[in-house]
């Protein structure tokens, strides 16, 4: 991956993080505390299996392409896995709340929506 890519990659990941926190501490101050948990762990099941995908693609730098497309599917696969697993830990814990949950869920993702649009 060049420095470019690298970067880019690395400011996705920071908005993302921005995003969590602003959503969190919007909860946190309009609703309360379990309102802003549900927000950051929403975030959070956003945020990791993006930071895993992105680490792992940064591993296949350099490679044959062979070995970058397995990388990409099975980061993608990896991801999603994740993802799932996340939320099954998350519905566990008593009193999340879904709105909270669903909107820093959403709003961490739409990070790379608006990443497209900028460029």
């Amino acid at each position: 991956m060049t420095d470019r890519k690298y970067s880019t990659v690395v400011k996705i990941l920071s908005y993302q993080v921005l995003i969590i926190l602003i959503v969190t501490t919007g909860f946190a101050v309009k609703e309360g505390g379990q309102q802003a948990l549900s927000a950051i762990l929403g975030g959070m099941a956003a945020f990791v299996p993006n930071l895993y995908f992105a680490l792992r693609i940064h591993r296949s730098a350099g490679q044959e392409a062979r070995k970058i497309v397995n990388s990409f599917y099975a980061g993608e696969s990896g991801k999603l896995l994740l993802t799932v697993a996340l939320f099954m830990m998350i519905f566990q814990i008593p009193n999340i709340q879904t709105l909270p949950l669903l909107v820093s869920y959403v709003a961490t993702l739409s990070v790379f929506w608006f990443a497209l649009l900028m460029r």
